[in-house]
C-alpha cells in the first residue's frame, strides 16, 4: 500500500513538464523550438533534483 506521504513525494516531478512548457514558449518566442525544449527540460530536471534534495534534507 504505501505511506501517507507517497502522494506528496511526487510533487517535485511537476517541474519537468513545467520546464518543458516554459521552454516551448521560449522556443516559439525566439523561433528555436527544439533548443527551447531542451533548455526547458534541463531546467526542469535541475529543479526536480533541487526539490528532491530539499525534501530529503527536511525529512531527516
Amino acid at each position: 500500500m504505501g505511506n501517507k506521504d507517497s502522494s506528496h513525494r511526487g510533487a517535485g516531478g511537476l517541474f519537468i513538464p513545467a520546464g518543458l512548457l516554459l521552454g516551448m514558449g521560449l522556443g516559439f518566442l525566439y523561433d528555436e523550438l527544439v533548443a527551447g525544449l531542451f533548455i526547458g527540460l534541463g531546467c526542469g530536471f535541475i529543479a526536480f533534483g533541487i526539490i528532491t534534495l530539499i525534501e530529503n534534507l527536511a525529512r531527516k
